[in-house]
């Protein structure tokens, strides 16, 4: 197996774009009066999604990374206030921390001297591998719950 197109066809998992929209396609040009609307009872709000994301993400990464660290409570420490307003700026800043967090997951998988099937030191047995995957099939479908939201109301471009 060459590991470089392997660990290049998982930086492309990763960063969407192929068979699911990428996160700059999903969270851009979302207009302020749709992040925080519930198109349906029944359906998240994009800021919803977007915070879910966020938090597992980071989750992931923090588990993956440091032995030190803890864990959210499941489940209401992976999903953000219900009708809280939403400014500009915990928009802006969520979406700033959810890329700089999936670009720290792209350097994982980048790093060269990483066996990503290697069993991460401090955990009970999950590898590097296994957590990659998780963050871009977790992100794949929190994604498309975005998308399919924006277009319920109306958000998203033809």
């Amino acid at each position: 197996m060459d590991e470089s197109v392997f660990r290049a066809q998982l930086v492309s998992l990763l960063q969407g774009g192929e068979a699911h929209a990428n996160a700059e396609a999903a969270l851009g040009n979302v207009g302020p009066q749709f992040r925080n609307v519930r198109p349906t009872a029944d359906v998240h709000s994009v800021w919803e999604e977007l915070e879910h994301l966020r938090i597992a993400q980071e989750d992931i990464l923090r588990f993956t990374i440091d032995p030190s660290w803890k864990s959210p409570k499941w489940p209401e420490g992976y999903w953000p206030i219900e009708n809280q307003e939403v400014t500009d700026e915990m928009w802006k800043s969520s979406v700033e921390a959810f890329l700089a967090d999936l670009e720290e997951v792209v350097k994982i998988v980048r790093e060269p001297t990483l066996d990503l099937t290697s069993t991460i030191p401090h955990s009970q047995g999950q590898t590097y591998l296994r957590e990659i995957l998780l963050v871009a099939d977790h992100n794949a479908y929190h994604l498309g719950q975005i998308v399919q939201a924006r277009k319920l109301m109306g958000d998203w471009p033809a």
